[in-house]
């Protein structure tokens, strides 16, 4: 895949990611009775999140192996550079921890601690780097590769539709608990 196909690539997923974030957003606000979407959309983000992942890093090892078309458009600007690792290390730990707390269930101690914490650092990790790439996300001109990207993209939302279909059920131990707590029980 050529630099301008990596860049629509890493593109449309951002954009996929965006409004499903935004969807596993809304569920925070109400954890306890969204706590099934929560874990669902959780899991279902994991191969885009992936993916995503993976095209980025395609561009940054192409760019730094030398690549002649990586190395002419440049690196991304000095500050999102910089972030980078911050963004890729609190996605591991935030999508990590989540599903740490889906093997261990409720008592998840210390692991409930990690995960709100490493949210909270890929909340700002990713905003930022999110308004830097705003400007990507206009399209140019039509470039080959689009059938392939779209297999792509569509994939990772089959794989993620059936990661999350395989594993919502153990998120129903955390929706007892939350059930649990709002009655007095625990």
């Amino acid at each position: 895949m050529g630099v301008e196909g990596n860049e629509r690539l890493t593109a449309a997923t951002g954009v996929v990611l965006i409004a499903l974030l935004a969807a596993l957003g809304v569920t925070i606000l109400s954890i306890g009775p969204l706590l099934w979407w929560h874990v669902l959309i959780g899991m279902f983000l994991i191969p885009p999140v992936l993916l995503k992942l993976a095209s980025t890093g395609w561009r940054f090892l192409r760019y730094y192996r030398g690549r002649p078309e990586y190395v002419r458009r440049g690196p991304p600007v000095l500050w999102l550079r910089l972030m980078a690792p911050l963004v890729v290390a609190s996605t591991l730990a935030v999508f990590g921890t989540g599903v740490a707390l889906l093997v261990v269930g409720p008592s998840g101690g210390i692991l409930v601690g990690l995960h709100k914490a490493s949210f909270i650092v890929w909340l700002f990790a990713t905003a930022v780097h999110v308004l830097g790439h705003l400007g990507h996300l206009v399209a140019r001109r039509r470039i080959r590769g689009a059938s392939w990207r779209f297999v792509a993209l569509a994939g990772s939302l089959v794989a993620g539709t059936v990661l999350a279909a395989l594993t919502v059920r153990y998120g129903q131990p955390w929706v007892h608990w939350f059930a649990g707590r709002h009655r007095g029980d625990g």
